[in-house]
């Protein structure tokens, strides 16, 4: 494939050089940045690069010193990496070391793309760059994807500041311009980003797929790049992680019921067993894949009407009413704890979902955790009765 070269205007912000900010604070509690330190006085890089990483291709000179050159293709380890992140394995190291990095053969000129350290993030990025000549701004982010970084605020406004001076950025390229992802834009203020470092910042489309078409556009993003889309295939891509965190919860309360079984207090079969699985799904797969399709607002409420729909089948399914598999103090029990289970799954998802925002799922949690703990409560002693009673 023909390398596409891209130039970034070498056009300077009004806020730049002696006027960016020297001695000046920052709102949001972000600290202070000497332009003195902002990378344009030609010292060396400092940072540290993945020792043996698969995905490092050769090394690029620079002012500052050699800087890490990384491929734009996925190789066997990268593909594993993803798979084993998505199930929750090392899914809270999966990262990379924040810094510069660069896409085929970049120079002063290049464009400057700013993501996470995130593995999976900046995989996804780096593979939908080649053909071009770019530099990758990765800041730490702690392991978290560009958007729920934003959020946490390790995708920011101070941490941006600090890496264009920590890799000495003013002194690889000639342009002062970056580009953040949109996902991004609710952790970082611009202004001050331009006011302490000298860099003007620029949003990119939503998606990484539409990175070349922005880059061809002259950095302009049309409405389509600007939209963000949560498809079912989104939506089910993230379920793996939500199910597989229910591990270790369904495996000691299996084992409680198989203790009780063995005491003679409980009598739980095959029947128990499914019906609890399945409320598990209801609520951490598929209430998140039929999200827009539910009705109601709140992701608990919806859950819990899929949980509600779920134990009511089951019930059907088993002789209810007329000749039930187990008791009625069980089947009582079920109606109250299943889809209260399933209504907490579902409320996780909150944290995953292009949907939600902070105040709206903070007043969610203080309305819908009573009435779950409530629930709970309630359908545990229901059990609890039956099991003394033998019923």
């Amino acid at each position: 494939m023909s390398k596409v070269k891209l130039k970034v205007p070498l056009s300077m912000p009004s806020s730049t050089s002696s006027s960016s900010g020297c001695g000046g604070s920052n709102s949001g509690g972000t600290g202070t940045l000497c332009c003195e330190d902002n990378g344009r006085r030609g010292h060396s890089i400092q940072m540290k690069y993945t020792k043996g990483a698969s995905w490092v291709s050769g090394s690029i000179a620079t002012a500052v010193g050699d800087i890490q050159q990384v491929s734009a293709s996925l190789v066997f380890f990268d593909i594993l990496g993803s798979i084993k992140a998505r199930f929750g394995i090392n899914r809270d190291n999966y990262k990379i070391e924040p810094g510069i990095y660069g896409i085929g053969n970049p120079d002063g000129t290049s464009p400057v793309l700013v993501t996470a350290n995130y593995k999976m993030t900046f995989d996804s990025l780096r593979m939908e760059l080649s053909g071009l000549d770019v530099w990758l701004l990765v800041l730490d982010t702690k392991g978290i994807n560009v958007w729920c970084a934003a959020g946490k605020g390790t995708f920011g406004t101070r941490e941006l500041v600090n890496r264009i001076a920590r890799v000495s950025l003013g002194s690889i390229v000639s342009h002062r311009t970056v580009i953040l992802p949109q996902l991004g834009a609710p952790g970082v203020s611009a202004h001050e980003v331009t006011k302490q470092s000298g860099f003007k910042v620029i949003y990119g489309p939503v998606r990484s797929g539409d990175i070349k078409a922005f880059l061809r556009n002259g950095m302009t993003a049309d409405s389509n790049m600007r939209t963000v889309r949560f498809t079912m295939i989104d939506r089910l891509v993230l379920t793996p992680l939500e199910f597989v965190n229910t591990f270790k919860p369904l495996l000691i309360l299996f084992g409680v019921l198989f203790i009780l079984n063995l005491t003679g207090l409980g009598h739980f079969g095959i029947v128990d067993f499914y019906t609890i699985l399945g409320a598990v799904f209801t609520g951490a797969v598929l209430t998140p894949v039929l999200l827009p399709f539910i009705p109601g607002r709140a992701f608990s409420f919806k859950g819990w009407l899929l949980g509600l729909l779920w134990i009511a089948g089951v019930l059907f399914l088993n002789g209810f009413p007329n000749a039930p598999a187990f008791s009625w103090f069980t089947a009582a029990s079920y109606f109250l704890l299943l889809p209260a289970v399933s209504s907490y799954l579902a409320m996780n998802f909150t944290g995953c979902s292009t949907y939600t925002s902070f105040s709206g799922v903070k007043r969610e949690m203080e309305i819908a955790l009573p009435l779950m703990m409530i629930s709970l409560s309630l359908g545990i002693i229901l059990l609890l009765i039956g099991m003394i009673l033998g019923l």
